[in-house]
C-alpha cells in the first residue's frame, strides 16, 4: 500500500510515431518522438525522443537514427527498453520518486502473443513494476470518457503513425475490430514515392510529413493549397525546387486513405443489427494524430453515411485513458487485454 500512495502511476502510448506518458495527478510528462541514434560502431544510444528525431535524414556517417517501433508493435526490443528506460527515468527525475511506477500501455488490437510479451518484458526492464495492456480503440474511447461498460455501442477509429485501428465497443469489449497496419508512416512513403515517380524528385520523411501537414487531404478542399518542395533531383543529382498543390497529394494519399476506409466498412458490415442502430444515432468518434488529415472525416461521412467527428486533443487521447484506468483499475480490469505480472 505503502508503494502504491507514493508512486507515479502512469499512462503510456508507445506509438510509432511518437510515446506519450501522462503521470497520475502530474498530467502529460512526456510527448516525444519514438526514435533512437545511436552510433554506428559502437552501437552505443547517442540521443532519444526530439533530440534524435532532429538527426533522421541528416546525421553523419557514424550515426543512424531510428524508429524502434514498427506498425505499432516493437520492431528492436533492446532499443525500445533503453528508450523506455530513458523517458521513465525522465519521469522519475522530476519528482524524485522512491517506488516503481505502475503503467498501463496502449496496444493496436492486432498485436500477437509474442509482442504482447515483448511490449511487457520492455516495461518491467525499464523500470516498471506492475504493467497492464490496453487495446489503443478501448484506451481512446477511455480517455474521451465513453461509457464503456454500458451495452449500447460506440465506433472508435484510432489512426496513429503505424496502424488504424477501427473497433465498435459495448460491455467492456470490441464487438468487433479491424487492425490495419496503415497509418500517418505509410501516408509519408506514399508522398515519397508520388515525388520520386512524378517529378524524379527525392525528398525525406520529414519533408514528406511536412507536405502531408500543409497540404495533405483525403477530401477536395473548397480552396485547395500548394506550397514549396525542396529535394535532390535524381537526374540531375543537385539540388531541386517544385510547386505542388493538394490536389497532387490527394491522389499520392488516395491508396492508403482508401485502405482505411474499406477496413471501417468492414468493421460496419460485421456490427450486430443493434448495435448498428446505436452508432447511426451517434455517429463515429475519429481520434489519434493522423485523424487530423483534413476532409479524412468528411470523406468517411460520404462512403458511410454516418456522422463523423475528430476530437479535440486526439494526439493524446490514448495515454490519458491508459492513465485513467491504471487509476481506477478494479473498475476497468474488465477492458485490460493482460493483468502483466507485479512486484513488490
Amino acid at each position: 500500500m505503502l508503494a502504491r500512495f507514493f508512486s507515479n502511476d502512469l499512462g503510456i502510448d508507445l506509438g510509432t510515431a511518437n510515446t506519450l506518458i501522462y503521470a497520475s495527478k502530474r498530467g502529460l510528462l512526456i510527448d516525444e518522438p519514438s526514435v533512437v541514434a545511436l552510433s554506428k560502431e559502437s552501437k552505443k544510444v547517442v540521443a532519444f525522443g526530439l533530440e534524435a528525431k532532429r538527426m533522421l535524414g541528416r546525421t553523419p556517417g557514424e550515426i543512424e537514427a531510428i524508429r524502434p517501433m514498427k506498425d505499432g508493435v516493437i520492431a528492436d526490443f533492446d532499443l525500445v527498453e533503453q528508450m523506455l528506460k530513458f523517458f521513465i527515468q525522465k519521469v522519475n527525475k522530476r519528482f524524485r520518486t522512491f517506488f516503481r511506477p505502475r503503467a498501463v500501455i496502449g496496444v493496436p488490437s492486432g498485436i500477437t502473443e509474442v509482442e504482447k510479451r515483448a511490449v511487457i518484458d520492455s516495461a518491467e526492464s525499464a523500470g516498471v513494476r506492475e504493467v497492464h495492456l490496453v487495446t489503443e480503440p478501448m484506451a481512446s474511447a477511455i480517455g474521451m470518457d465513453i461509457p464503456v461498460s454500458e451495452p449500447s455501442g460506440n465506433m472508435v477509429i484510432d489512426i496513429g503513425g503505424g496502424t488504424a485501428e477501427i473497433a465498435v465497443i459495448a460491455l467492456n469489449g470490441m464487438v468487433c475490430d479491424m487492425s490495419v497496419r496503415i497509418g500517418g508512416d505509410e501516408m509519408d512513403e506514399a508522398i515519397v514515392s508520388y515525388l520520386k515517380k512524378t517529378y524524379n524528385l527525392l525528398v525525406g520523411e520529414g519533408t514528406a510529413e511536412q507536405i502531408k501537414i500543409q497540404v495533405g487531404s483525403a477530401f477536395p478542399l473548397e480552396e485547395e493549397l500548394e506550397m514549396e518542395v525542396k529535394g535532390r533531383d535524381l537526374v540531375a543529382g543537385i539540388p531541386k525546387t517544385l510547386r505542388i498543390t493538394s490536389t497532387e497529394i490527394r491522389d499520392a494519399l488516395n491508396e492508403p486513405v482508401s485502405t482505411i476506409v474499406e477496413a471501417v466498412k468492414q468493421a460496419l458490415e460485421q456490427t450486430p443489427p443493434e448495435l448498428s442502430a446505436d452508432i447511426l444515432d451517434k455517429g463515429i468518434v475519429m481520434t489519434g494524430g493522423s485523424s487530423l488529415l483534413r476532409g479524412l472525416d468528411e470523406r468517411l461521412r460520404q462512403e458511410t453515411n454516418l456522422p463523423v467527428n475528430v476530437i479535440d486533443d486526439p494526439l493524446t487521447c490514448v495515454a490519458r485513458g491508459a492513465l485513467k484506468i491504471i487509476e481506477d483499475l478494479d473498475r476497468f480490469r474488465p477492458v485490460l487485454l493482460s493483468a502483466g505480472r507485479r512486484y513488490r
